[in-house]
């Protein structure tokens, strides 16, 4: 699996630097996201098929990507231990429309995706409502509404969901008794007075002139929140330039185990994004055009369907106990006519920095973001 991976992981890091233009905090789940578009790539062909396996990078995976990413699930969530870590897929067709059969089946089969036909010629809005719901339950009522009002329709052939939710508690927790509040410089000029955790133990550490790196591990080691903090206050935007599959790996794998005296702040953060534009950007076009788009192994019929919306939310929160994260990405369809050194290091993550949620056996990337402001969800101090 470990091209897939590698793929999942460009495609993951590229689609971040064009999301990261977005003003604030961010959050988004690469996982789920590549999870939604690979089953599209099931029935596309053609010029669309090229564009997608270019875009997500799904050309260096000699098997099959469908059977890897069936295989990956599988590892994945066999991960947890103590934690929970909920992937889901569904597809939701047009009622009575001619979807071909190879093209289900490979959907659950390969990617284990619950089949529920609705109907959006007459009942959009009852459709937009039980497709939430579905997504409101599977992300435990983190993503309550993906879908808005008027985005489904009469035209809408089908729609395609990867949710994803996980529940990590640390392998350690942060002290309560130590949480204090402390400043936390955003911007220059924008200092925020915040809920600081504090602890002091070994972790995974790591640092160079840029940046400083920690690994915290939740329960069971199979799972870890990596944070990278740039050297400069004001350094967030030189690190997520510099943010690709080689500098990351280069990062990481200079990590060591140390001593380390941590001060985390506290955070919740939502995103919301349609992603039409970024994937477009990346070379994902003739899918979204009517003329173009061949996703002829869906229904048989080239330039028939096409992607109207791609929508993707992702919720996560950070405390003494551990993790909450939860995302949800939205893809429909329209019809054309329808080591312990002596030395303890300190690591405090008091202005801006990335976070990435990761598989550490797979090194799949379950959640990725950027903290600018943790106050920003409600939190108080």
């Amino acid at each position: 699996m470990n091209p897939l991976v590698a793929a999942n992981t460009a495609f993951a890091l590229q689609l971040y630097g064009k999301l990261r233009s977005t003003a604030g905090n961010l959050a988004l789940s690469p996982y789920s996201i590549s999870s939604a578009v690979a089953m599209t790539y099931a029935g596309a062909r053609g010029d669309t098929a090229r564009q997608i396996e270019q875009t997500l990078h799904f050309d260096r995976c000699k098997a099959g990507v469908h059977e890897l990413f069936g295989g990956l699930d599988a590892a994945l969530k066999t991960a947890p231990g103590s934690n929970e870590l909920n992937i889901a897929n569904s597809l939701w067709p047009q009622a009575k429309y001619p979807f071909r059969e190879d093209f289900l089946n490979l959907l659950k089969k390969d990617y284990g995706a619950a089949i529920t036909p609705l109907n959006y010629e007459r009942e959009a809005e009852r459709a937009r409502a039980t497709i939430n719901q579905w997504v409101d339950g599977q992300t435990r009522h983190k993503i309550a509404e993906i879908i808005g009002p008027g985005v489904l329709d009469g035209l809408t052939r089908m729609v395609l969901i990867n949710a994803i939710y996980f529940k990590g508690m640390w392998w350690t927790p942060f002290p309560e008794a130590r949480t204090q509040p402390d400043k936390f410089y955003a911007r220059p000029g924008r200092t925020l007075t915040v809920p600081f955790m504090h602890d002091f133990g070994h972790f995974d550490y790591g640092e160079n002139k840029q940046l400083q790196m920690l690994a915290l591990p939740y329960a069971g080691g199979q799972l870890e929140m990596i944070v990278l903090l740039p050297r400069r206050r004001n350094g967030i935007g030189s690190l997520e330039s510099s943010l690709t599959p080689a500098s990351l790996t280069a990062w990481t794998s200079g990590m060591w185990r140390q001593r380390v005296d941590v001060a985390l702040p506290k955070f919740k953060i939502s995103s919301g994004f349609t992603l039409a534009p970024a994937l477009k950007a990346l070379g994902l076009k003739d899918a979204f055009d009517l003329k173009r788009a061949d996703f002829s192994g869906m229904d048989g019929r080239a330039h028939w369907l096409y992607l109207s919306t791609v929508l993707h939310q992702a919720f996560i929160e950070v405390n003494e106990t551990g993790t909450e994260a939860a995302a949800a990405t939205f893809i429909s369809y329209l019809g054309a006519s329808l080591g312990a050194r002596p030395v303890t290091w300190e690591f405090r993550a008091n202005h801006p920095f990335l976070f990435l949620i990761r598989e550490r056996a797979t090194g799949s990337l379950l959640f990725m973001g950027r903290v600018v402001e943790p106050r920003a969800a409600g939190l108080t101090a």
